[in-house]
């Protein structure tokens, strides 16, 4: 049994010559694995349909990683079938039992760590480093989940009444629905489906159709660590049929979704809507979108804030949900933060991921890089000044050039949507009360940040930033399992916090059992 004291997984130094041979070695024998053919998976089936479709490299479209199955609503419902049979046996395997399973997933992922950072690189276009912090997320997940259901698979004590005794106990909820992203490909996925497992329920898994074999690469590793079939049925297919089917569906007990604001409000919508024989209430725990912002204050070192926004704007090209997307200066050091945040920038280097120099990848597909360049021409138009970037980048593969726009007005279009990708929106602010409003001027709440070395400033914002991960003096992005539990407020979702000590009480019931005591 591992170490009952969680301790966040390092990150692989590719510094030392014989890592970055292991992650070349690994990208070589992932392309030369790659035009295979993928089943969806429903208990101990391996399905085929007659509708595919591919998945493909970003940074070079003509590439195709694997192709997988169209499932439909058919194949939702067998699957729906499939895990509710599951259920009945899994939800009386001990807790312990079960948080083996992830122990044992944690053990394979180790082994298997630079094929994952490999498969993330060609499929969503991470760079090396934000591949392996991915990979390194997941492993997390599975252990602290672990140990979080140890710790909730005991009985817990309640007051004592005299002449009772008493307990509460934690119960699986039944079957659910997890609908992870393809931003965070292994790690936002490990992490909802192993939460909902080891609690004792049995799910649906409907990977993103941007990355499908990293979907499939967590449930083969699943599979490797021995968890009986059915607990997990992988199910790859459009959202509309697939997914729909399965969050309408009357034997459905909760969904868990993280993505965009829209398809979370559909979720919720079509969710909360009673089904003929449904018998409760789903649940929904959604994880949703950003406007996040990072407040430079006077009287700071610039350098250090430039860098740590530019981080925050720019890892993984923007497609976090945590990303800073606006900067909010104070304008007595407006112009020379502008300056220092623009010349960082620019220091980026763009091109292949595979590549180990390289920063910035591809953007995830062309719908992507049509929708990040339209609003970048909106921002101008809007008044913003493009001060850096603002084009699509050479090559076939789907790149947008790091983007920062300065002079952005708070209430303007590219200050207020959700863009996901590399823009950065820089805004004047003519002093703290001001930046802060400013900060707290969007539909969303999930991240924001502070420099500032002023101490009655910190406590401000401690009180009055409006977000659920909250950071000073450091980038917004780069949330810790178990360090920063995350979730966000308003239409960011639900705030499940996931990765803290709240987030399994999600997928779990409590049942109070009280017995009077004979005499």
């Amino acid at each position: 049994m591992p170490s009952p004291k969680f301790s966040n997984e390092p990150l692989v130094d590719f510094s030392r010559p014989a890592n970055r041979t292991k992650q070349e070695h690994a990208i070589s024998a992932v392309r030369n694995a790659l035009g295979r053919e993928y089943p969806i998976i429903i208990g101990k089936e391996q399905i085929f349909v007659e509708q595919k479709f591919h998945s493909y490299n970003p940074a070079h479209p003509a590439e195709v990683l694997g192709t997988f199955q169209k499932g439909d609503a058919a194949t939702a419902q067998r699957a729906m079938d499939a895990a509710l049979a599951a259920f009945e046996e899994w939800k009386q395997v001990p807790a312990k039992i079960r948080a083996g399973y992830l122990f044992r997933a944690a053990r394979i992922m180790r082994k298997r760590r630079m094929e994952l950072n490999a498969v993330e690189m060609l499929e969503v276009g991470k760079s090396w480093p934000e591949a392996d912090a991915d990979v390194a997320e997941a492993i997390d997940f599975l252990e602290f989940y672990a140990r979080e259901m140890l710790r909730y698979g005991v009985d817990h004590p309640v007051v004592r009444n005299r002449g009772e005794k008493g307990k509460l106990v934690y119960v699986p909820l039944g079957v659910g629905v997890v609908i992870p992203p393809w931003n965070f490909p292994l790690a936002i996925l490990a992490g909802m489906t192993s939460a909902a497992i080891v609690t004792g329920n049995t799910v649906v898994l409907k990977p993103s159709s941007d990355s499908p074999l990293t979907g499939w690469k967590f449930v083969e590793i699943m599979q490797e660590a021995g968890l009986p079939p059915g607990v997990i049925n992988f199910v790859t297919g459009p959202g509309g049929a697939v997914g729909d089917t399965l969050v309408g569906h009357a034997k459905t007990r909760f969904v868990s979704f993280t993505g965009s604001k829209e398809v979370g409000i559909h979720i919720n919508e079509l969710a909360a809507r009673v089904q003929p024989g449904q018998i409760w209430l789903k649940r929904v725990v959604a994880e949703m979108g950003g406007k996040d912002s990072i407040i430079v204050d006077s009287g700071v070192n610039l350098a250090e804030a430039a860098a740590g926004v530019v981080a925050s704007a720019f890892g993984f090209q923007g497609q976090k949900c945590s990303a800073c997307s606006r900067v909010i200066v104070d304008e007595k050091v407006y112009d020379r933060f502008l300056e220092l945040c623009v010349k960082e920038t620019e220091n980026l280097t763009m091109g292949d991921p595979t590549d180990p120099a390289i920063a910035v990848g591809p953007v995830v597909n062309r719908a992507s890089q049509e929708s990040i360049l339209a609003y970048i021409d909106r921002g101008v138009r809007e008044g913003g000044r493009l001060v850096s970037g603002g084009t699509a980048g050479a090559g076939d593969g789907y790149f947008v050039r790091p983007t920062v726009i300065a002079d952005v007005d708070p209430r303007a279009t590219i200050a207020q949507e959700e863009i996901f990708g590399p823009v950065l929106a820089v805004i004047r602010s003519k002093d703290y009360d001001d930046a802060l409003a400013i900060a707290n001027n969007t539909e969303f709440g999930l991240t924001g940040a502070v420099y500032t070395g002023d101490r009655r400033k910190i406590a401000r914002a401690e009180k009055e930033f409006f977000v659920g991960n909250l950071y000073f003096n450091r980038k917004c992005t780069g949330a810790l399992v178990g360090v920063h539990p995350f979730g966000g407020f308003n239409m960011s979702g639900t705030d499940s916090k996931a990765g803290g000590r709240d987030y399994l009480l999600l997928f779990l019931q409590a049942k109070s059992i009280a017995e009077k005591i004979r005499k």
